[in-house]
């Protein structure tokens, strides 16, 4: 097949689906590790058309709700710091640490400017030497890559006002984390996006150590089924090996090119999930040789810059950020104790069992970060099975 359409043909999809059904002796529950697949599973209706016979729960695949409080307190301070700007894409803008959000904070003074690529932040840092500009990097290794890239093009450029506040994390660790949680799963979906740069030759290791099946998957129904299919089959098989399902976009060995570039700039570290704490290497740290590009070295206070310009726009900062949380104005922390997006991000709770969804929790009013988030689940749930309202109240 070479075009989308032919992977949301509506007969396929209720071929494949009956297929899975007849293969089924009992229900089996899988975890979906993508936030794109989660709002796919949705949309098509895969997830009630396989109630009876598969359960569909929803793990830490979307990036903005695991990007610890931490980093986004860093994020809001360098951008209300005199000087410095704080570059990032437009989904982290909404998310706040245990302040303010970034959006806010363009209220108070801030300076956040929304990019499209990492690339646009060097290209910023280049038009404007007078200032500091910050990119925070978050993703999967999916967008590490170009995280990478910009890091290399800023030091081809010697630029000295160019910086990345990183907060990458890494798929891998987390379903391992998920597996001495002792959550309730019996196979996995892969991140096909993941798996394209990262190939999945680690996850044959993984699937042999826990007895797991794994299947790659796209984010189309089509793809999204053939892997459940695939899920289905091994379990009731009782065996437990990796599949690509995900043939026309991942191999074993993924990306070369990309993974090069990521070891080039990038080693694997620990690293602090919101919701979950923090992940043996589950992230990834700039290496030592590009220590003057990693920004939370910089808001230390130990990289020191010079004034360029007493009569620039606003002069580079010489000393540590004297700007202090405690001043700002306080909201409700994201992920607060009301919220329980740790359970939702884990798959111990669905959104609509949470007590909040649909009543003090919504995408205009959002409690925790799955609701913020456009790959979040408890926004995929709002948006495709939205709470039922009678008489004004939800139910």
């Amino acid at each position: 097949m070479r075009y989308v359409d032919e992977f949301r043909d509506a007969v396929g999809m209720r071929q494949l689906i009956e297929t899975i059904r007849r293969r089924c002796t009992r229900r089996w529950v899988l975890m979906e590790v993508c936030g794109g697949q989660t709002h796919s599973l949705l949309r098509y209706g895969i997830d009630e058309a396989l109630e009876d016979c598969v359960e569909l729960i929803h793990g830490p695949g979307c990036p903005v709700c695991v990007t610890d409080a931490a980093v986004l307190d860093q994020a809001v301070r360098v951008s209300l710091e005199p000087g410095w700007v704080l570059a990032g894409f437009g989904d982290m803008l909404r998310v706040p640490g245990t302040g303010l959000s970034l959006l806010q904070a363009q209220t108070q003074g801030g300076r956040v400017l929304a990019v499209y690529s990492p690339g646009d932040a060097v290209a910023y840092a280049q038009q404007h030497p007078q200032l500091q500009i910050v990119f925070l990097a978050v993703g999967f290794e999916t967008t590490a890559p170009a995280t990478a890239l910009a890091v290399l093009e800023a030091r081809r450029l010697g630029l000295q006002n160019f910086s990345v506040l990183s907060a990458h994390v890494r798929v891998l660790p987390a379903m391992e984390w998920l597996m001495n949680a002792s959550i309730r799963v019996q196979a996995f979906l892969a991140a096909g996006h993941v798996c394209t740069v990262t190939g999945f030759s680690d996850y044959h290791a993984f699937a042999r150590r826990h007895g797991l099946p794994i299947a790659i998957s796209g984010f189309e129904p089509l793809d999204l089924l053939q892997a459940i299919g695939s899920c289905v089959s091994q379990l009731e098989a009782g065996t437990a090996i990796v599949e690509n399902c995900y043939r026309r976009s991942v191999a074993e060995e993924g990306n070369p090119a990309a993974r090069r570039l990521v070891e080039q700039v990038y080693q694997p570290c620990n690293r602090p999930w919101r919701g979950f704490g923090s992940i043996a290497q589950g992230g990834l740290e700039l290496r030592a040789e590009f220590r003057d590009y990693d920004a939370s070295f910089r808001l230390g206070g130990e990289v020191i810059f010079d004034n360029i310009d007493d009569h620039s726009e606003a002069a580079v900062p010489t000393a540590p950020f004297s700007s202090d949380m405690a001043n700002y104005p306080a909201i409700l922390p994201v992920d607060s104790s009301s919220c329980r997006a740790g359970e939702v991000l884990a798959g111990l709770l669905k959104p609509p069992q949470c007590p909040h969804f649909g009543r003090s929790c919504h995408p205009d009013a959002p409690l925790g970060a799955p609701m913020v988030s456009s790959e979040g689940a408890c926004a995929a749930w709002f948006r495709y099975h939205p709470p039922a309202v009678e008489g004004g109240a939800v139910t």
